[in-house]
């Protein structure tokens, strides 16, 4: 993927390698999450998990599916119970040639993984698992309005660290409203302590249509650049110290434990979504499934296409977003491939936001602070 061009048009791949899988019940609706979710799901019927594997039948009947990354996000994948995860992933294995797969991720939440239920997962196949832990502070965590404790999330830990998955990531945020750096700090050193493989770390924003967006424009909250940016190098500074390498601007990992799948997004490779609300790009072109889990399944299930939306990328639009995406790598990229914005990345080099490495621009420690505008710059 390193020598993709991503200012040359960019034709399909004759093999699709990348699956992204939706599952959108969760246990709570967390106040600042603007993803499609609904709450519940335990119950549903087995229709919803029918509609999916027909869903991969029927991309099987018009692409070649040979996967090297497979990821299950949400919402909650563990909030299914543990025979619904059974068929689902049983019905994958029977219908995925897997004799590439390099990885296989599933998000977790802390209070709806049981031991019998990681072992499952194990067996089956799944080699990542990426646990939404937030916050190590019990006030702060009922603040992010999530389901789980403190102790739950660390004893859920334990349990896929005795399951026997190669990588486990602690999904961690900072930047919530009334968090202190004290806070921040010792969260980052209870998470080191437990020896993860990878840590996500993200600074929280403040999505339209979520309650927090709503409490921040009408005055509850608060934002603090100077704070956010503190709390931030904070953590590049203890995680780096600790072994973790920032290979993108909220991903610390241990060597040989980055994610790959995550990777293809940002590399610009072909991927296919399946499940509600989940989007597909294939080329230049870029579909998403219809936002509703009930009409998600009745199309799929009746023959209907799930599609609710469809773009045709410009080629200037699909390389300025690859190139924003990879721009956030500790790699960068080289002169050569951002030969289309030479004149932005001088400006950007003046200011002290990008560095040479090797052949390649990369942002500085202050480009990285302010990544954002980078990408303004190349899209």
């Amino acid at each position: 993927m390193t020598n993709e061009q991503p200012h040359a048009l960019r034709q399909p791949e004759s093999v699709i390698r990348h699956l992204y899988f939706h599952i959108p019940f969760c246990p709570k609706l967390c106040p600042y999450c603007s993803f499609y979710v609904e709450v519940g799901g335990k119950n549903k019927n087995r229709a919803f998990l029918d509609a999916l594997l027909r869903e991969v039948d029927d991309a099987a009947a018009h692409h070649t599916l040979k996967p090297e990354t497979i990821y299950f996000g949400g919402g909650t994948p563990t909030s299914l119970l543990t025979d619904q995860l059974d068929y689902l992933l049983g019905g994958l294995r029977e219908r995925l040639d897997l004799s590439a797969l390099r990885e296989w991720t599933l998000e977790a939440n802390p209070a709806t993984v049981r031991a019998e239920k990681a072992r499952l997962l194990r067996d089956i196949g799944v080699t990542r698992i990426s646990l939404g832990v937030q916050s190590w502070d019990d006030e702060l965590l009922l603040t992010l309005g999530r389901v789980h404790n403190s102790k739950q999330a660390e004893n859920t830990y334990h349990i896929l660290r005795d399951a026997g998955f190669p990588s486990v990531n602690l999904d961690l945020m900072f930047a919530v409203p009334g968090q202190t750096h004290a806070q921040w700090h010792t969260t980052l050193e209870k998470t080191i302590a437990l020896a993860p493989d990878h840590i996500s770390s993200y600074c929280l924003t403040y999505e339209e249509d979520t309650d927090y967006f709503r409490k921040l424009t009408g005055g509850t909250f608060r934002q603090d650049d100077e704070r956010d940016a503190q709390l931030f190098e904070t953590t590049m500074d203890t995680l780096a110290a600790a072994g973790f390498a920032q290979y993108e601007i909220s991903n610390y990992a241990r060597p040989g434990h980055e994610s790959q799948h995550n990777r293809a997004y940002w590399f610009g490779a072909d991927y296919l979504g399946f499940g509600p609300g989940a989007f597909s790009t294939i080329g230049n072109e870029r579909w998403e499934n219809v936002r509703d889990t009930a009409a998600y399944t009745q199309r799929v299930l009746t023959g209907e296409s799930a599609g609710a939306f469809r773009e045709t990328l410009t080629q200037t639009q699909r390389a300025g977003e690859i190139a924003a995406f990879r721009m956030r790598t500790a790699e960068g990229m080289s002169r050569t491939e951002l030969a289309p914005w030479t004149a932005a990345m001088e400006e950007l080099e003046k200011l002290g936001l990008l560095e040479t490495s090797g052949e390649n621009l990369r942002l500085t420690r202050r480009g990285r602070m302010l990544a954002d505008s980078v990408g303004e710059a190349l899209v």
